[in-house]
């Protein structure tokens, strides 16, 4: 007996890839393809979460509405974006999923590609019209998330499309305050050369500056007087 992961049969069929049992369900009852389960996904989310190509290219092709929320406002966008699918996310780019959709957190699939390191997905979403800046429910910025993780060729997309080094989070950190704080010494480089303060304070009056350990500060502050 496989893991269920939904109180609905159609959704389960999505999940673990029975392409052929599912397209006869759907065709035999149309409602199916629609029906949202205790998460209140539909078979869309599902499929997109187990990166089953075929069925979300059948379930686009039949009309499903590409953008439904589940219950914490995710996206069959956001869900492909932040598991990895980039044939998928291409397919819901391709059928107009909106790409500056916003879950309950606030974010966009593009700040769980910029965290995740998902390169070639941001790269689509950018390409295709994905906000750089748009801020999360703490302010944050995809550019934040892939500072904080020291996700460098991310962080070099976003810069190249416009990404803005200085804005503050919610607790008055810019991205570099966040690369500083976790030791990531390429990326902090990579944004002072791009623009980013090092004197910039956050809610507890500390700079970058101030933040980065180690030699990091001694480096940065030699870029800046260059």
């Amino acid at each position: 007996m496989e893991a269920s992961v939904s109180n609905l049969e159609i959704c389960n069929l999505a999940y673990t890839g029975k392409f052929e049992q599912l397209k006869k369900c759907v065709l035999s009852d149309r409602s199916l393809a629609t029906k949202t389960d205790q998460d209140h996904r539909t078979a869309l989310h599902w499929a997109c979460s187990a990166g089953h190509v075929d069925i979300v290219q059948f379930l686009l092709d039949i009309g499903v509405e590409v953008d439904l929320k589940d219950d914490a406002s995710w996206t069959p966008l956001h869900i492909a974006a932040s598991a990895g699918r980039e044939e998928i996310v291409r397919s819901l780019i391709t059928k107009g999923a909106q790409l500056n959709s916003v879950n309950q957190n606030g974010c966009t699939p593009l700040h769980y590609a910029a965290s995740k390191d998902r390169y070639e997905i941001a790269l689509l979403l950018l390409e295709n019209g994905a906000d750089p800046n748009a801020t999360d429910k703490l302010e944050s910025t995809p550019l934040h998330r892939a500072s904080a993780k020291g996700n460098y060729r991310l962080i070099q997309l976003l810069l190249k499309q416009s990404a803005s080094t200085n804005i503050q989070d919610s607790e008055g950190n810019t991205p570099l305050h966040l690369a500083c704080d976790e030791e990531r010494v390429e990326a902090a480089k990579l944004l002072v050369e791009h623009g980013a303060s090092i004197y910039i304070e956050n809610k507890e009056e500390k700079t970058p500056l101030q933040i980065a350990k180690g030699g990091l500060g001694t480096l940065l502050r030699r870029i800046v007087e260059g």
